[in-house]
This record gives structure tokens, sequence and C-alpha cells, in this order.
């Protein structure tokens, strides 16, 4: 059953990237992707596509946060009224605390 799945990766893949490294980094390279029972290649896509999730994922987690904190000081310096439902909160708690 496995092979009717399979799927040439190959004719997926249109774009092309390169890189210029050093010999001591393409050492370094290939023998990590030989640890790892892959390609050169492989292991470079492999790596460079978590890296750039990670990097995305930190930015937007960052911007997440300075978002936040826009809106947390926002609140604090500009409080919304009290709703309705607010004010019958408090009367139900001063009568409560009057008792």
């Amino acid at each position: 059953m496995k092979h009717a799945v399979a799927i040439d990766r190959r004719s997926r893949k249109g774009e092309r990237l390169e890189a210029r490294v050093t010999p001591e980094q393409k050492k370094l390279i290939a023998r990590a992707a030989a640890l790892r029972g892959s390609s050169v290649t492989e292991f470079v896509v492999a790596s460079a596509q978590q890296a750039a999730s990670e990097a995305i994922k930190d930015f937007e987690l960052l911007r997440l946060h300075e978002d936040a904190r826009e809106v947390f000081v926002n609140a604090i310096l500009n409080p919304p009224s009290p709703s309705q439902a607010a004010r019958a909160a408090a009367k139900r708690y001063q009568d409560q605390m009057a008792r």
C-alpha cells in the first residue's frame, strides 16, 4: 500500500537556492547530513526551513507581546466605563459586605 502513496518530491520543487560556503563549513554540513542519513541538500533544506520557521515564530511572538503591551497600557491609562453587568456585580458585592 505504501508504494501507491509515494510521491516524487523532485517533481514538486521548482525553486533553487545556492550558497557559497567554506571548505570547513561544507565538511561540517556533510558530516551532519551523513549522521542523519540524508543528503547534504536534504539536510541544508530541512535545516534552513526549521531555522526560518523558528525566526518567523519568534518575530510573531515578539510582535504579539508588543501588541498586548500596548493594549494593556492603553487600558490602564484610558480605562473603559464599567458596564451595566459590572455595576450590578459591584452593587451585589457592596450589599454582601454590608451584612
